[in-house]
């Protein structure tokens, strides 16, 4: 958190011959001298030094939202440091009194330094060797100490970082007066409120927690609003000595009470405890108020079945132009934290697609590596809705078979797999080619299988046998185009590709943001126009919606809305839509793949709420791929299912708990759909 500087006159600082003056006047010269440490020789480390330290930016936790019935709900925290800044008015008053009195009795009286104190605590370093006895640092002199600490864990290198901490923790005279000169510095600088609660915030309370409200939360369930003060002291009582004291395990309890009782007898002294209130809160045992709470840190954390979500919205979201202009600039950012990223993730339709994924498409299947994922893509937009998997999200090297961090949405470059062969769902491109050359959807093609070997190619005629076969021996004889996307006839499809140049159908896939899964060009050779490329399945999703949205493409955007730690609205992931195809090639080509439901190879998936549906199925030569791409104007849907290692277990040949894997296809797809047009409404 950053704070205000006070400004003006308060802004000078003591010079060389005052400092002597100071140091004589309360005692400090004798002390030094004992240490072989003159006057002299203090000015000089004074002098080293700037006039004051910056307070700063103090690392926070990131926080991730996502939507329940429509509303924003917070999803996951990511942080560097686990800690979320308040403003003192945010802070009971019960856990200030706690620091000031049990830390620092004189903290609004003195200048950021106690002298009686400072002698008091340079005799005992300089008796001790250096060895012990750094006690007597006021609030002010610690803020300072934490401040370099914090300084030093952002250093670049483990080397660096450990050589800037024992610098900042190492109990000698000089770095006691280094402290403060700095610490008067910060008292010029800034308000006593202002020291109050950066200290609070930026203090280390055991178990990787930082700052008392990320302490409070997780030592007690609570917000730091509102404290007993046996809680309150408890807290304070840690920072002296974190690896005794904290509240992470009963066997620290005694030495916490031990600190504890003594910040509650100050407290009681300073007038901000009656008699029995201290009588009570000393009665306390920590066993009846800790609530131990583990941090919820990472997308592990999250809602069962967001996770795939949440970690590539993370990914995305360290990558945004709201961060910052490089790409070092925008990890600082990301680590200093303190961002609130609002996704675009429907937490509702997410954990019904779950469910039908665990129920028909277990990560329990033993007899093969089965992966599925339902992905719904928002037309329009292109905001991502869902992203829900089979398997459970895992990134430990022993993950169960169950298990796995690998996405099979996404990108290999997002933390998703390499893609799966398509299929027939990329028929769709041939077909909009066809319609954009100015072909009719009625035209008749020949869907009897026969060798071709003459192929257009980027304007050029090249010569390729090829000569797929159709999915079923009954498909012979002419098709019109309508009834070959119905009922997916490969030898129509290729006929209609040898009337077109391969290199526009291609061309037509990547204007609708289609790309390999591995990143690179997509091919456009015969055996493409089928779909033997492997592409992610979010990125079919949005191809798709692209045609139920007037063939106007708009790339996925997982983040609505960025917060900046100063609760600014940055806003949210940059958007791209162009026009793809026309709004007339598209609206031919929604209507000719309606024909999937109606009597197609998707019949089974319309949805009960009688919503006009296209779309597409598609299966590989060996069935070991299995897909139905499709959706209203408003959202589409993809559903992918199919080998994960590289095997070819046909999915015809499985059964799961209804059917064979891919005879259950519609089924489970039109459960998904229904839930997505119940939440948008299908007009």
């Amino acid at each position: 958190m950053t704070f205000r500087r006070a400004g003006g006159a308060a802004l000078g600082f003591v010079g060389g011959s005052v400092l002597a003056g100071l140091l004589v006047g309360v005692g400090v010269t004798p002390v030094l001298a004992v240490a072989g440490v003159g006057t002299t020789s203090a000015i000089g480390v004074f002098d080293s030094l700037p006039e004051y330290i910056e307070i700063g930016q103090l690392p926070q936790r990131n926080e991730v939202w996502a939507y329940r019935g429509g509303q924003p709900v917070h999803l996951a925290n990511v942080w560097a440091q686990n800690r979320q800044s308040l403003t003192l008015d945010q802070i009971s008053d019960t856990l200030e009194h706690a620091a000031v009195d049990g830390e620092d009795k004189r903290f609004r009286e003195t200048g950021g330094v106690d002298a009686t104190s400072l002698i008091r605590s340079l005799v005992s370093i300089i008796a001790s060797g250096g060895k012990g006895g750094s006690g007597g640092s006021t609030l002010t002199m610690q803020l300072v100490r934490n401040i370099k600490l914090e300084q030093a864990s952002q250093l670049p290198t483990a080397e660096q970082r450990d050589a800037a901490t024992k610098e900042a923790t190492k109990r000698t005279a000089d770095r006691k007066l280094a402290e403060v000169k700095l610490a008067i510095g910060l008292a010029k600088q800034y308000s006593k409120d202002e020291i109050l609660a950066a200290y609070l915030n930026i203090a280390y309370f055991g178990d990787q927690t930082y700052g008392v409200q990320a302490a409070a939360q997780h030592y007690y369930g609570k917000d730091a609003t509102d404290l007993s003060p046996a809680e309150a002291a408890s807290l304070i009582a840690i920072v002296q000595w974190p690896e005794r004291r904290d509240l992470s395990s009963p066997s620290h309890y005694p030495d916490n009470t031990a600190r504890r009782d003594v910040i509650l007898r100050s407290m009681h002294d300073q007038g901000h405890l009656t008699r029995a209130q201290l009588t009570e809160a000393l009665a306390a045992e920590p066993s009846r108020y800790v609530r131990l709470t583990p941090p919820q840190q990472g997308c592990e954390a999250v809602a069962r079945g967001a996770e795939y979500f949440c970690a590539y919205a993370v990914t995305v979201a360290q990558d945004l132009p709201q961060l910052g202009p490089t790409e070092d600039r925008r990890a600082d950012a990301w680590r200093t934290g303190g961002y609130r990223i609002q996704t675009t993730l429907d937490l509702d339709r997410n954990a019904e697609q779950k469910a039908l994924l665990d129920r028909y498409d277990p990560s329990t299947e033993s007899r093969f590596a089965l992966g599925a994922t339902l992905d719904t893509v928002e037309a329009g937009t292109g905001r991502v809705l869902t992203m829900a998997q089979n398997t459970d999200y895992d990134r430990s090297p022993d993950a169960p078979a169950t298990a796995t961090s690998l996405n099979y949405a996404t990108d290999e470059a997002n933390g998703g797999s390499t893609g799966f062969q398509v299929g027939s769902t990329y028929k769709l491109f041939t077909l909009l080619r066809w319609l954009e050359s100015g072909r009719s959807p009625d035209a008749v093609v020949d869907g009897t299988r026969h060798e071709r070997s003459t192929w257009t190619q980027c304007g050029q005629t090249i010569e390729r046998a090829w000569n797929p076969k159709n999915d079923s021996p009954g498909q012979t004889g002419p098709y019109s185009v309508r009834q070959a996307t119905a009922q997916s006839v490969n030898a129509a499809y290729a006929s209609m590709a040898a009337q077109l140049d391969l290199c526009d159908i291609r061309d037509v896939a990547a204007r609708l943001g289609v790309h390999p899964a591995r990143g690179g060009e997509l091919p456009a050779n015969p055996a493409s126009v089928l779909g033997t490329t492997s592409i992610a399945p979010l990125t079919m999703a949005a191809a798709y919606a692209g045609v139920a949205n007037g063939g106007r493409y708009c790339a996925p955007v997982v983040i609505d809305q960025v917060t900046g730690p100063d609760g600014e609205e940055l806003g949210g992931q940059p958007r791209t839509c162009t026009q793809a195809v026309s709004a007339t090639v598209a609206a031919t080509a929604f209507a000719v793949m309606q024909g999937a439901f109606r009597g197609g190879t998707a019949t089974g998936g319309q949805t009960p709420d009688g919503a006009t549906l296209f779309g597409k199925t598609g299966t590989t030569d060996a069935a070991d791929q299995i897909w139905l791409v499709g959706g209203t104007t408003r959202a589409v849907t993809a559903y992918w299912q199919g080998n994960t290692d590289g095997g070819q277990a046909n999915l015809r040949h499985h059964d799961n708990v209804e059917g064979t894997y891919a005879s259950t296809r519609a089924a489970v797809w039109r459960q998904a759909q229904a839930g997505v047009n119940a939440a948008l409404g299908v007009g």
